[in-house]
């Protein structure tokens, strides 16, 4: 008799804070947004961010809808082996701040380049610059979705929110509060959400594991094998290792705050410190997965699995707590993606190819309205779509077959234009074949992202070693 009053004060508290948390963080990026002068602040945020602030970006950006909503799916449904998830980021976050993070950050910084489509121009010419950009333009808007995804997942579960307007708010919030100032405003917006996103996860983790019974209660989780228990499955391991730990070193939402980084230290203190949060976290998601499976047993939906374990075990303030949060942890991955989308078509399309006279006014101009149409797009798919698994899936495998070989090889060889370009469009067929010929499934344990790496690194590979170019590095 008293359940129903205890759920209405649930959902009232729950929401009221989600309120009055995103008029907190539109607020304060609207005000940060008065520190912007030009678009080098909106881009790289006049390349100043320190170790402390590169820490908070990074990892505010990495913990988003994946790692939060869609990683106790996982949890929920493979047990152990869904560690892979964030494990794969942590591994390519430690590559990114040892090799390629302080390299690119050199090269950017000598020669003022604002965007990952500003380095591939110069390292090559203008058609690798174009051909990633239009690719990464489509690929970015999926993980933007993604992470709208899980709010309205989030929202639904634990105030009753529709789907689509959850999306709805969830990219109004980040689109306001990005629009106003770029990197310089979402970096330092970043802080706070990843207070807040640590701080309730801290709180409610250990409570639910208590919910749970511990070890001895997660232990008989009901209706699961053997293979659940597993910490290396081929079947789910190695996809999330090939299509994650790449992808996490080549980035451009990632590279992009790197540009903003002072000095390699920041770099290599900051980037590494988000992989050891990473580490620290991968965890987080297998045991409150798990626990959703042991306390509620099947659910409609696995990506159910992490509001409905943050809100029905816990105090209703301490489930507000947790909710805000995972809402954090979607905002703050939304902005990254929001970086992305705009530097690509502001800086990389607009500037490059549109109108190269553009005063630096008329860009950040245009970057701001980019902002605004690449938020409505992104809800516009998330409304669309089911499932952040396959989003993020399709998004980390065009990224990897797209950008880490011209990257990478970029960096330390004397690659050429038609290697570059000849990797960009293998991986590309590679997949496309792989998922029209399979369904998306792979060959075996050959999975999409595999199959177009290889055919990516073999192009490569071929056209550097037999076809002579005369293009060499800057």
């Amino acid at each position: 008799m008293f359940a129903a009053p205890r759920t209405i004060v649930r959902l009232t508290l729950v929401t009221t804070t989600l309120i009055a948390y995103s008029l907190v963080l539109m607020a304060l990026g609207i005000w940060l947004g008065r520190r912007v002068r030009d678009s080098g602040d909106f881009l790289v945020a006049g390349r100043r961010l320190g170790p402390g602030l590169i820490f908070s970006t990074m990892l505010a950006a990495n913990i988003g809808a994946g790692s939060t909503v869609g990683a106790t799916a996982e949890g929920y449904r493979n047990g152990v082996a869904a560690w892979w998830w964030v494990g794969s980021a942590f591994i390519g976050s430690v590559a990114l701040a040892l090799t390629v993070g302080p390299a690119i950050r050199r090269v950017a910084a000598a020669n003022s380049l604002s965007s990952v489509g500003d380095y591939l121009e110069f390292r090559y010419d203008r058609r690798v610059r174009a051909a990633v950009a239009v690719v990464l333009w489509i690929g970015a808007i999926f993980i933007l979705a993604s992470q709208l995804i899980g709010l309205g997942w989030i929202l639904d579960v634990v105030a009753g929110v529709p789907p689509a307007i959850g999306c709805a708010i969830g990219g109004g919030v980040v689109t306001a509060y990005f629009s106003a100032g770029g990197l310089l405003t979402s970096a330092r917006v970043n802080v706070v959400q990843l207070a807040v996103k640590l701080a309730g996860f801290a709180i409610a983790v250990p409570l639910v594991w208590n919910a749970a019974n511990g070890w001895t209660g997660l232990a008989a989780a009901p209706g699961v094998d053997a293979a659940y228990w597993r910490f290396w499955r081929w079947d789910v391991s190695l996809g999330f290792l090939i299509a994650y730990a790449p992808a996490f070193v080549v980035s451009p939402g990632l590279l992009q705050k790197i540009f903003g980084a002072r000095d390699d230290r920041a770099v290599r203190t900051g980037v590494g410190l988000n992989a050891l949060g990473l580490l620290l976290y991968a965890g987080v998601p297998v045991v409150l997965g798990i626990a959703a499976r042991v306390l509620y047993g099947p659910l409609a939906d696995s990506q159910q699995a992490l509001p409905t374990v943050l809100v029905r075990p816990l105090a209703p303030w301490i489930g507000a707590l947790g909710i805000a949060a995972v809402f954090s942890a979607e905002i703050s991955a939304a902005d990254a993606v929001l970086l992305m989308l705009t530097t690509s078509l502001s800086q990389d399309l607009y500037r490059r190819f549109i109108s190269p006279d553009a005063g630096d006014a008329r860009v950040l101009s245009i970057a701001r309205w980019t902002t605004l149409v690449s938020g409505a797009l992104g809800v516009a798919l998330a409304i669309t779509s089911a499932s952040i698994v396959q989003v993020l899936t399709i998004f980390y495998t065009l990224l990897t077959v797209t950008l880490f070989v011209p990257i990478v090889a970029g960096l330390y060889s004397r690659t050429t234009t038609r290697a570059a370009l000849a990797s960009i469009w293998s991986g590309i067929a590679g997949i496309t074949i792989m998922y029209v010929s399979t369904g998306g499934k792979g060959w075996g344990l050959v999975t999409p992202a595999a199959g177009g790496l290889a055919a990516a690194i073999a192009a490569w590979g071929f056209t550097h070693v037999v076809v002579s170019d005369r293009r060499h590095p800057g």
